[in-house]
């Protein structure tokens, strides 16, 4: 048998791996999301190479009152409880989805479904661990019945949309173009502008990450045949900083320098700016850019990749989650470290591997309606077209 890419790397291995690489690179990233890279040097002794316990310890529940969340350990954050609600709703539908989609069936889970909530230790909705951003889903959607389509505005601008669209990536797997569309629509119920944007480049990254004979670099090709406005500058400018480095030591400090000007959060990821996280064409959020140049740094390797995400700090488990996605779409689930994989579902109480399988069989299904609609599509057009 061939080794190739192209002949071994089957869907659900491919779904598998983006999923199961997101889900560690979350439960990685989130005990150092916020600091800087030398507060995690000093915090750790060195650099994070694995799992490694909360920030403030034992104290983990009353050290920062406003997040008591018991980040570290193997333990997953929001990005994955939000990845694995759109798989839900996928899972229901069975089709692709849109903004009325997440009213109809995101919003009621959120708020009426109890599961197990790694940071919280304890069964709770959902909705009681999700950053405020999600949060405002909720009022909008089911509290002021606003269109879904446009429910979005008028919240904060961050990743809070895009962390979690790996799913529709891996739907439309193979089709960027399919996935940033659908990826654009689902998340006007949740953000604007570049947070909106990022939602569907990402999507689109993961969905070219699935292609045959991808590459880190031809994942950036296909973003930024697609990206709009800040989003699309500040991947550029990201991308011409990470190929002049294959070490992610060496290019922590360079990838910021070239994303800040986009970024509007400001050097203390902790005390924005005034102007942080309003509408822009000129901005972009920082996580997706330094998460795929982290991934050309890591030349698409999952460790390396994974490791310069979340090493990189401020928002490194949101990172992480979209760099895992992406590498792990690239080379599959053998390319997840399995250790790291079998701590976090341990420590998360997840079964890593139902949401994957579940995907994949609505994937499938999903294909088989799209050729439907299209061969229905075609046979009309010929009609119309015919020679009279």
């Amino acid at each position: 048998m061939t080794t190739t890419l192209e002949t071994t790397l089957a869907l659900d291995d491919r779904i598998a791996g983006s999923l199961i690489g997101a889900a560690v690179g979350d439960a990685l990233g989130g005990p150092v999301e916020g600091y800087t890279p030398e507060q995690i040097v000093e915090r750790h002794g060195g650099r994070v190479h694995g799992i490694v316990g909360p920030w403030n310890g034992d104290a983990w529940r009353t050290a920062r009152p406003i997040a008591p969340y018991h980040k570290g350990d193997g333990h997953i954050t929001d990005d994955t409880l939000m990845t694995h609600a759109l798989i839900r709703v996928y899972a229901t539908v069975r089709d692709h989805i849109d903004a009325y989609a997440v009213a109809d069936h995101l919003v009621p889970d959120l708020m009426s479904n109890p599961r197990w909530i790694p940071e919280l230790e304890a069964e709770a909705l959902p909705l009681q661990r999700v950053f405020l951003a999600e949060k405002w889903i909720v009022a909008r959607l089911h509290y002021g019945h606003n269109d879904p389509r446009e429910a979005g505005a008028g919240n904060i601008v961050n990743c809070g949309a895009a962390m979690y669209m790996a799913p529709v990536g891996l739907v439309n797997a193979a089709h960027p173009a399919a996935a940033y569309a659908e990826a654009i629509d689902v998340a006007g119920a949740h953000q604007s502008s570049y947070g909106r944007e990022a939602a569907g480049v990402f999507a689109a990254a993961v969905a070219a990450a699935c292609l045959p004979g991808a590459t880190p670099a031809s994942v950036i090709d296909s973003c930024l045949s697609l990206a709009k406005d800040g989003t699309a500058s500040a991947i550029e400018a990201v991308a011409e900083v990470a190929a002049d480095h294959s070490d992610f030591e060496s290019a922590m400090a360079p990838l910021r320098v070239a994303v800040a000007p986009f970024d509007t959060v400001g050097p203390d990821y902790r005390a924005p700016t005034l102007a942080a996280r309003r509408p822009s064409r000129l901005h972009s959020i920082e996580e997706l850019p330094i998460a795929l140049g982290m991934l050309l740094v890591g030349g698409g390797d999952y460790r390396r990749t994974v490791l310069g995400s979340v090493n990189y700090g401020r928002d490194c488990d949101s990172i992480a989650t979209m760099a895992g996605a992406i590498a792990g779409a690239l080379h599959g689930e053998s390319a997840v470290p399995a250790d790291w994989a079998k701590g976090v579902a341990e420590a998360s109480r997840l079964d890593l591997h139902a949401p994957a399988a579940e995907l994949t069989a609505v994937t499938r299904e999903i294909f088989t309606r799209d050729r439907e609609r299209r061969r229905a599509h075609e046979s009309a057009f010929a009609r119309l077209t015919v020679a009279r």
